[in-house]
């Protein structure tokens, strides 16, 4: 089970990086947009690198 968490988080890690990068390509970047895709990474790796130890962390929300 750990290893689908740890899975999932890394797909979800990488589609925010994704997002992140596509949203610096535009010519006006939204910056309130780009502080919360930021924001939802950190909070992601620090649930992965938990879920990696074997921790379980409560979600940002």
């Amino acid at each position: 089970m750990k290893h689908h968490l740890v899975h999932r988080l890394r797909v979800e890690h990488t589609q925010l990086e994704a997002a992140i990068v596509e949203e610096n390509r535009r010519p006006a970047p939204d910056e309130a947009r780009l502080r919360g895709l930021k924001f939802r990474k950190l909070s992601v790796k620090d649930q992965l690198w938990a879920a990696e130890l074997g921790l379980l962390l409560v979600p940002a929300r």
